[in-house]
């Protein structure tokens, strides 16, 4: 079956269904619901994805932003642990409003967490000039050299509950929303679902507006064929 002629039909369901429901829709519940084949649901799925993660490349973080890192996925057995692990590496930059409360969120695959990673995601995702917090792990050091305003300081959860404090808690509902609905996940297709998780948080104020924003956006997005999200 080639997955780029599934009926118009089933499209626009799967995209209203995608829209409607907070916890995120596996292919498995798709395929059941539009009576269609795994592969075809998964496939609409990534598109969908796709034209999230596109959408948002668009806005840049900017104003206060805390800046972290976070890991996703299992190790290897026997792997390191800490920054070192072979778990997916991740970075995560939230904007926050002048009352201090979360805005926009930016959330990146990254092959490791130096000083240059950190650097190409904030020149990406966060506006120069930006007030930056982080912990003060060595590789955000480059932040201040970049024309940050750099705010590190280390963290200790034990005596500072308030440092990073919205960032933590959109990292713990990330894993849980991934954890919840998307069993074994791997590296490779981890970037869309996290592009989900951002796209949903980013317009969490505005439901009933989220279906036609993302119609809109599979419609003027990239079109993508199944042979290349599966190789």
């Amino acid at each position: 079956m080639d997955k780029s002629h599934i009926k118009l039909e089933k499209c626009f369901w799967a995209i209203y269904l995608v829209s409607t429901d907070k916890r995120g829709y596996s292919a498995i519940a798709l395929q059941k619901q539009l009576g269609i084949g795994y592969k075809a649901a998964w496939y609409l799925l990534q598109r969908i994805r796709t034209a999230m993660m596109e959408r948002d490349w668009n806005y840049m973080l900017s104003g206060i932003v805390e800046l972290d890192d976070a890991f996703f996925g299992a190790a290897d057995e026997g792997g390191k642990l800490g920054r070192g692990t072979s778990k997916a590496k991740v970075v995560i930059g939230l904007s926050l409003n002048e009352d201090g409360h979360p805005q926009y969120l930016k959330m990146e695959v990254v092959d490791n967490l130096k000083a240059d990673s950190i650097a190409a995601f904030a020149e990406k995702n966060i506006a120069s000039g930006s007030t930056i917090t982080s912990d003060a792990y060595r590789s955000y050091n480059q932040l201040k050299v970049d024309g940050y305003d750099h705010h590190p300081k280390v963290f200790n959860p034990k005596e500072d509950k308030e440092h990073l404090k919205w960032l933590h808690t959109v990292i713990s509902n990330a894993k849980t929303f991934i954890n919840g609905t998307y069993h074994g996940l791997d590296k490779k297709h981890l970037p869309f679902y996290l592009a989900e998780f951002s796209y949903r948080f980013n317009r969490r104020f505005k439901p009933a507006e989220l279906f036609n924003r993302l119609l809109f956006c599979c419609l003027a997005g990239e079109k993508i064929v199944y042979a290349v999200l599966t190789t």
